[in-house]
């Protein structure tokens, strides 16, 4: 018993003195740590010891060599370092992102604190090569420039579309009430946001908020636009917005601000109101879009864009006038019309067209029959004439990538587009006119209204006339779609200049090849959604466009369909078009494959893509829209 206690004893000491040694040489090495017992100067050592932030020193194998006890209190100093590498204690540092850093730095986030991680390499006195890392704490820093971002204050223009057709189809007990609502609407929706709204015209509002209130514009998709479009307080039409935000990194000042907001405003009212545009670092985003543009009643608008477009014609020695690449009849309809306004104005005129296709060969034979051979000319031939004195008018389309001849573009003195589709990122941001109308039915409706308040004494040929209406045709189904007022007036002028209903109707007829092309692809057309039908055109020969175009108009004709998509193989591109009564926009839905067009119809070109891809790619398009209807 007496040497078992003497042993228990015994062992209890030697554990005690284990510790307390294990403890004096854990102190022994801070301190020599902390004294810089390295093979340097003792200039050096003075100045890494006084350093304020900190420190860590490696060998060429990145092993620790040394470190201060600010850089112990990063990780709390619970164990020993030296001799051991880095990584140990920080296992997603990335050693070698520091040394290939530009900056000589990198950013660093441990344990809730954001470091500042610079690097530099020097020499001791036995000429071994050590890295020092110092590691600078800006987490103040950071949470200050969040909370200024967060900060910064953002600007939004909202605009009350149809707000006089509002008032003007209400009784007049009722129109005090709608204004109150549209006003205490935009309030409430403001005062979630913390935001400051200033109404600066009966239909105009200004509102001012801070930066963390966009992303939940953004996550509610700009709610505002269902809440004021299902408002009903005696108004028999649905009250519509649109509303401009502007923002970016490289442009603070408020009146830049200000400047982007009111762009994003403008493309929101060109691309027919309803809908949201935030311009982001130069990217645009777009919200809504779900109901038909208001047609305009007021002609004021035409008149003065007619004015502009003769002042500048008069202007100029040389007008060429183009259309989109691959032109259908609205494109080469409208360019017969300002041809002739052209020539009225005594001008040299002529029309970029590289070759016909199937969409215009029946007009095109009749041009030719007509002597207009001397009037259509090459892109090539364009382009040894083009310059300074030259007036570029592009009809039916806005976008660069999509005109008969993009490089044109750069080589004229000035350009005029004129177009009935919504607009695009891409716009042609260098014409000095721009006539840009959503809510017309066609580009050859625009076109006629310009021809009657150019001049009185514009006489249109029975051909340009007719072309001209076979353009409405086409672009309203025979004034089934997208039809307004404006629409039958435009048709009437036509009538009375000579356009010939008969021969209008007979350049939109199809062959047999097109005909069995349709049929073929309507029958094996599968429905999604219930109302959504898609079909896949097997044809590979010049008329794929055309016949693509149509059979996404028949499959319209289907009981319960809402809206179509057809996907057909190109030269070099997957063709989508698209169709709908306007209760599915397939505009929004094409614009995510790079496409546009309208509300009711619209198209995309997807490069390189085959059929099948094409197809995959839709659908999740679709998939996306509609949950995004779903949470509205």
């Amino acid at each position: 018993m007496i040497i078992a206690g003497a042993g228990t004893l015994l062992l209890v000491y030697l554990i005690y003195y284990k510790v307390k040694a294990a403890t004096k040489s854990e102190e022994r090495w801070k301190e020599l740590v902390e004294n810089l017992a390295l093979d340097i100067d003792t200039a050096t050592q003075n100045i890494l010891l006084e350093l304020p932030f900190p420190l860590v020193i490696l060998k060429e194998d990145d092993t620790v060599l040394w470190y201060n006890s600010d850089f112990r209190k990063i990780w709390g100093g619970k164990k020993n370092l030296l001799n051991k590498n880095l990584k140990q204690i920080f296992e997603d540092f990335n050693m070698e992102s520091i040394y290939q850093s530009e900056d000589n730095y990198i950013g660093y986030e441990y344990e809730g604190r954001y470091y500042r991680i610079y690097s530099n390499s020097v020499r001791n006195i036995n000429s071994e090569k050590i890295r020092m890392l110092y590691w600078v704490d800006y987490t103040e820093y950071r949470e200050l420039k969040e909370r200024y971002e967060l900060e910064k204050p953002i600007i939004a223009f909202i605009q009350v579309d149809n707000y006089d057709e509002v008032l003007k189809s209400s009784n007049d007990s009722y129109k005090p009430l709608i204004t109150a609502v549209i006003d205490r609407k935009i309030n409430s929706w403001a005062q979630d946001m913390n935001a400051y709204v200033k109404k600066y015209e009966p239909d105009q509002y200004l509102i001012i908020f801070e930066y963390e209130y966009l992303s939940l514009m953004e996550e509610k998709r700009f709610n505002i636009l269902d809440i004021m479009r299902e408002t009903q307080s005696g108004n028999k039409i649905p009250i519509t917005l649109s509303i401009g935000v502007g923002t970016s990194e490289q442009k603070g000042s408020l009146p830049e601000i200000q400047e982007l907001s009111k762009s994003a405003l403008d493309i929101a009212l060109a691309r027919g109101g309803d809908q949201a545009v935030l311009r982001k670092d130069g990217k645009l985003s777009y919200f809504g879009g779900k109901t038909q543009a208001v047609e305009k009643r007021t002609k004021v608008k035409a008149r003065i864009k007619a004015h502009g477009i003769k002042e500048l014609m008069e202007n100029s020695e040389k007008i060429f006038i183009m259309g989109h690449d691959n032109p259908d009849i609205d494109s080469l309809g409208a360019a017969l019309g300002i041809f002739r306004c052209a020539k009225f104005l005594g001008k040299e005129a002529s029309i970029i067209l590289d070759k016909s296709n199937p969409s215009i060969d029946v007009l095109y034979k009749e041009l030719i029959k007509d002597g207009y051979e001397n009037v259509i000319i090459s892109s090539e031939n364009a382009r040894k004439t083009a310059g300074d004195n030259v007036v570029l008018v592009i009809v039916d389309v806005h976008k660069r990538n999509l005109v008969q001849a993009p490089d044109l573009i750069g080589k004229v003195g000035k350009i005029i587009v004129i177009d009935h589709h919504i607009r695009a990122a891409e716009f042609i941001e260098e014409s000095v006119l721009t006539y840009l109308e959503p809510y017309a039915s066609s580009t050859c409706e625009l076109v006629s209204e310009i021809i009657e308040y150019i001049d009185d004494g514009v006489e249109l040929t029975e051909i340009e006339a007719t072309a001209l209406l076979a353009g409405i045709y086409m672009d309203t189904k025979n004034f089934a779609i997208k039809t307004g007022v404006r629409t039958f007036e435009a048709a009437s002028f036509l009538r009375k200049n000579g356009a010939d209903t008969l021969k209008a109707k007979k350049l939109l007829k199809d062959d047999r090849e097109v005909l069995l092309a349709k049929s073929q692809a309507l029958k094996e057309a599968k429905f999604i959604k219930d109302n959504i039908a898609i079909a896949i055109v097997n044809n590979h020969s010049e008329k794929v466009n055309l016949i693509t175009a149509q059979t996404a108009d028949e499959l319209l004709n289907i009981q319960g369909v809402e809206a179509s998509f057809v996907v057909a193989q190109g030269d070099d591109a997957s063709i989508i078009s698209g169709r709908s009564y306007g209760g599915v926009n397939v505009q929004r839905i094409l614009e995510t494959l790079g496409g546009g067009g309208h509300m009711t119809v619209a198209g995309a070109q997807l490069a390189e893509t085959d059929v099948e891809t094409a197809l995959n790619l839709l659908e999740k398009a679709i998939d996306e829209y509609l949950r995004e209807g779903e949470k509205k």
